[in-house]
Order: structure tokens, then C-alpha cells, then sequence
């Protein structure tokens, strides 16, 4: 829902930064500023900085900032409208109330059943696996090792000898059949009626990332077919788009998601102290799942089987994990079959030690595919290095390709430039990737030239922001319309109008923007690292070639514009004779 800026203005303010994330942090004082180790990476000597003045916050071990509903956002994995909702309950704000049509009424009024139909099987469950009739179900679970309180942490409980208990139970708390069926919770039996397909089986209730029971997965007691049951696909659980222990994983702060393959591996991971571990739901690993984890981690560490299934699935995994654009390493699990065996075997330490060891996951690919060829046999060697050079035209960017070249060719005793020849040649063939092209001396740019343009408008916001009475002496020669980044100039327009006025608020000027990415990237404008200068002449030349740098930038960017831009124009003039100015003039810092 939309919320006036006023409104949200007003939740913020209500919502002292420094008291919010007290809530969430241990913080100490130092000087101005509150002090904790960072949440969103692993530190020991804290770095995130809490400032009661701008009301913001901002790390400098990872570079993550913002104001509170940035925190909230992130923390929470809560969306803008949810971190606005949760800080006005806090604060005592009233929100206006969200106006749905009929139909929407009807479907959020059939969410809320079917979730709260699912809360109380899980509870009926839950009970059973601790009275008598589930014994079977608690014993099976504590020859796992499972402690009491891991199986209350997941929830975990057992389905009955007769599929008609659910249904009597559910059906004695006011729950419909047609609701029960809609749940996937029971199908009608002619012979029976309406009964549940979960009997005499471990229960494992699946939660979606707020700890809302969504669906089950069943571990048949003894023998019988299927071995492990899914919930079926309802209008509250999507098997694609969720995973398994992820409403736990979601605020490890371990740097990493561990991705295994069943529900017991999560739970084992979880016991041992690696509260990061998820699973993908009885199916294949998908690109939702993907992106899903995306929101919360870059890297991503396989935990996967080691049989030959395994070895096939982290395969595919690896691929869906690329595309998405996350960092992927594998775990060896040998001599054991999974994660959790190995936990039962040799415990966290050693497991901490094979995550300190993980593979590189192009290297894993490298190395399951030698295993198709006979290393001895110079044909057969001949096409693993083709297939080598096949793998290597997958990477997209030139340098990254370029690296892992250097680095297979040594690995493989491969001649370089041989490696190099092949790469090219079938990219050549199949337009794969380009052929790289090699620099032409030892000497590089670091940096492109956009992002120096960008860099050099975050420094100005940065120092104007920290010294407000600069903005008197730039504000002839910068405008708004000089921030060539669309966000960086709607930053702009805010502060300036602020200045002009003799008030300005960088923590509300993060909250026009809704997106946790757009706000981390206004927030980061507030907090660029500004050149450590000693001598006032020196940082008046700095803060000279920085306003000199943005206006320069603009000048060209409008320049290019001429004759697609009816305003371009009006900026160019303008420009060249701010830099015409600029370039005779000195601007005082005092």
C-alpha cells in the first residue's frame, strides 16, 4: 500500500534509530556514535556505527548503510510497506487502513484459512509425537541424535496409524472439509471418505520465511512407499519458491547459505550449530529457490550427497546458482553420504574445517569431468582439454574467464597460450563469448570512467552533507540536473531543497526510495570516504577538483545528448561557462 511521505516521515522520526537497533544489537557508545559488530557480515572488532544525529547507520567493514527502515528492511527481510507497518506499531502510529475490493477480501480471507487450517495440524501433529501413540515416531527421531529441543525448534511431530484422525481433529476445531482438501492436508476415499495421506509418519512441517506453517513433508515409519510424502502445491505453498529451514537460515549472519538436499540434513546442520543449512523442497533445485537465496547471501556452500545422484545434482545446482549470480563452492562429504551422517561421524569441528576447504565450484565441474576421460590415452586427453575450453567460453566477462584460464592451465599443466587458442577458437565457432582480447601492456585502468563520474558525485553529496555551509559556495556552479544518475540527482533535489531552506535530513531522504537496494545506494552517497587531508590547502584543491570533476562530467554527458534532448542544450551552455568559471576560480572551505 501507498503511504504519504508526511506519514512516513512521521514513523521515522517516531523511531530513534539507535533505540531500534539496541533491540536487535548489543551497542556501545564511543564519542558521538554507537558502536556494534555488524549483522550482515562477520566481524569481531565491531564497525557498524549508529549515528543518533543523522539518524542513519552505516558499516565500514562491508559498507552496508541506511536509516531505520533500511535496518528493518534488511534484518527483517521485510519489505518497505512491512518495516513502515512494524515501526508504526512500535511507535504508535495509526496507519490508514488498506481498502480492498470483494475479491481480494475474499482471496486474503482464503490465504488466512488455509494457514491457519495448516498451524493446526501442525499442532495435532506436534502432540502426537509426545503422547504415547507416538512413540515409534519419537524413538526413530532420538536414534537420529535428535535433541528434545531441536525437535521442538522445527516443530517436528507424527502422523497416526489412520488418516482419519487428522481429519476428525481438524473438523472438531471448525475447519470445512472443502478447507482441509484445499490445504492438502486429505483426498475422499470412496471407501473411507475424506482422509488424510499422512499416517504413520515423522512429520516435518515446512514454514515459510515468517515462521508460517505452509505445508508437511512425512518420513514413512518402517517400510512402505513413498518413503518421504510432500504436501501437495496449494495457494499458500509453492514448492519452487521456498526451502526448507530458510525462515531460521534467513538471519544466521553467517555469511553463507549451506544448501543441502533433506530435511534431516537441515536439522542436523542446525543442531551442530549451522543454523545456515536449507533444502529445496522434495523437488530438483529451481531458479526461483535461486533467487530467492539471492536476497540473502552472494555464496553459497553445496552440501549435497556424495553418491553419484548427488554429484548430478550439485551439477545442476551449479549452473541454476551462475545464472543467478551467486558464488557457489562444494562441500566434500567423503567417506560419509551426507551432511548428516557426517555430523554424527565426525562432528562440527571437522565440518567447519571441509566448509574451510570447499571447492571452487568451476574447479568441482573441471574435476567431475576429468573423471569421463582417460588421462593416459593423448586423444582422450586431447577432448577433456576441449572440453576444458568449452566450459570456459560460459563466462561472460572477459577477465573473470581470463582468470580461471590462467588458473585451470596450471592447475592442469595445460600450456597457457595453447589453452588460450583453444578457448577462442571454439567460441569462434559456437559465439559463445568473444575472443579475449589480451592487454597490450603490463599498465590497466582500475577504474571505467562512469564509475569515476560516479564516485566523484558521492564525494560531493558526502562533503556537502558533512559541511552544509559548502553548499552556499557550489550552488552557482552545481545544480540537481548535474547528478547523471538517476538516483543520485532525485538525492540531489531533495538535500539541495533542504540547504536552500536551512534544514536538511539524509535519513529521510533514504526513505523516498522503497527498494532495500535503492536505499542502500542513497544511504552509501551519505557515507563515501572522503580524501584523509592534512593541510587546509589541500583539501580546498580536493574539494576544487571534485565540483570541477561533477560539472565537467555533466557538461559531457548533456554534450552527447545534443539532438535527442530538448533541455540538453540549455545544460551544455550553461556548463561551459560554470567550467569556464570554475576553472579561474578558488573555493574556500572556510
Amino acid at each position: 500500500m501507498y503511504y504519504p511521505e508526511e506519514l512516513i516521515e512521521e514513523v521515522r522520526a517516531k523511531n530513534d534509530i539507535v533505540e531500534v537497533i539496541s533491540g536487535y544489537l548489543k551497542v556501545q557508545k564511543k564519542g558521538s556514535n554507537h558502536w556494534a559488530c555488524c549483522p550482515f557480515h562477520n566481524e569481531k572488532t565491531p564497525s557498524f556505527s549508529v549515528s543518533g544525529n543523522k539518524q542513519m547507520f552505516h558499516c565500514f567493514g562491508c559498507g552496508i548503510s541506511g536509516n531505520v527502515y533500511t535496518f528493518v528492511m534488511k534484518y527483517e527481510n521485510y519489505s518497505f510497506q512491512e518495516a513502515v507497518k512494524m515501526l508504526a506499531d512500535r511507535a504508535g502510529v495509526t496507519l490508514p487502513e488498506e481498502e480492498f475490493s470483494q475479491e481480494a477480501r475474499n482471496r486474503e480471507s482464503r490465504r488466512a484459512r488455509l494457514l491457519e487450517v495448516s498451524k493446526e495440524a501442525a499442532k495435532f501433529f506436534y502432540f502426537q509425537l509426545r503422547s504415547p501413540r507416538g512413540r515409534i515416531g519419537y524413538e526413530y527421531l532420538s536414534r537420529r541424535e535428535l535433541s528434545d529441543e531441536t525437535m521442538h525448534k522445527f516443530g517436528l511431530g507424527y502422523a497416526g496409524k489412520s488418516g482419519a484422525e487428522l481429519v476428525r481433529y481438524l473438523r472438531s476445531k471448525g475447519f470445512e472439509d472443502e478447507v482441509i482438501k484445499e490445504a492438502g492436508l486429505a483426498t475422499n476415499s470412496e471407501r473411507y471418505g475424506l482422509v488424510s495421506q499422512f499416517w504413520n509418519r515423522v512429520m516435518y512441517p515446512i514454514q515459510d520465511i515468517n515462521h508460517r506453517v505452509i505445508g508437511f513433508g512425512g518420513r514413512v515409519m518402517g517400510e512402505g512407499e513413498p518413503k518421504y510424502l510432500n504436501s501437495p502445491e496449494t495457494p499458500v505453498f509453492d514448492k519452487r519458491r521456498n526451502l526448507y529451514g530458510l525462515n531460521f537460515a534467513r538471519t544466521a549472519r553467517s555469511g553463507n547459505i549451506i544448501l543441502c538436499e533433506g530435511y534431516m540434513d537441515v536439522i542436523a546442520m542446525h543442531q551442530a550449530g549451522f543454523t545456515q543449512a536449507v533444502a529445496s523442497l522434495g523437488t530438483a533445485f529451481t531458479s526461483e529457490q535461486a533467487n530467492l537465496l539471492r536476497r540473502y547471501t552472494d555464496s553459497v556452500l553445496l552440501a549435497y550427497d556424495s553418491d553419484g545422484a548427488g554429484v548430478k545434482a550439485a551439477l545442476r545446482c551449479i549452473g541454476i546458482l551462475r545464472e543467478a549470480g551467486l558464488t557457489a563452492k562444494v562441500i566434500n562429504m567423503r567417506p560419509y553420504k551426507d551432511p548428516d551422517e557426517f555430523m554424527k561421524a565426525l562432528g562440527k569441528e571437522a565440518f567447519e574445517e571441509r566448509i574451510s576447504q570447499a571447492e571452487n565450484s568451476f574447479f568441482f565441474e573441471i574435476r567431475v569431468l576429468e573423471s569421463r576421460f582417460e588421462m593416459d590415452d593423448p586423444e582422450s586427453k586431447t577432448k577433456f582439454h576441449r572440453e576444458i575450453a568449452r566450459k570456459l567460453c560460459e563466462f561472460s566477462e572477459d577477465v573473470e574467464r581470463d582468470n580461471y584460464l590462467q588458473a585451470v592451465a596450471e592447475k592442469y599443466f595445460i600450456g597457457i597460450e595453447n589453452l588460450r587458442k583453444l578457448v577462442i577458437s571454439y567460441a569462434a565457432q559456437t559465439g559463445l563469448a568473444r575472443p579475449m582480447e589480451r592487454p597490450k601492456s603490463g599498465v590497466q585502468q582500475k577504474h571505467h570512467p562512469e564509475e569515476n563520474a560516479k564516485k566523484s558525485q558521492r564525494l560531493l553529496i558526502t562533503w556537502v552533507t558533512d559541511e552544509p555551509a559548502l553548499y552556499g559556495k557550489i550552488k552557482k556552479y552545481i545544480t540537481p540536473e548535474d547528478f547523471t544518475e538517476e538516483l543520485y540527482r532525485k538525492v540531489a533535489e531533495r538535500l539541495f531543497r533542504e540547504l536552500e531552506q536551512g534544514t536538511y535530513n539524509p535519513a529521510g531522504i533514504i526513505s523516498m526510495f522503497e527498494e532495500e537496494e535503492e536505499q542502500r545506494e542513497a544511504a552509501e552517497l551519505f557515507h563515501t570516504n572522503l580524501p584523509e587531508l592534512t593541510t587546509g590547502q589541500e583539501r580546498q584543491k580536493a574539494f576544487h577538483d571534485i565540483v570541477l570533476a561533477v560539472k565537467k562530467n555533466s557538461y559531457e554527458y548533456y554534450t552527447a545528448k545534443l539532438g535527442t534532448d530538448v533541455n540538453a542544450l540549455t545544460q551544455v551552455i550553461a556548463g561551459k561557462k560554470a567550467l569556464e568559471e570554475l576553472a579561474r576560480t578558488h573555493i574556500s572551505l572556510d
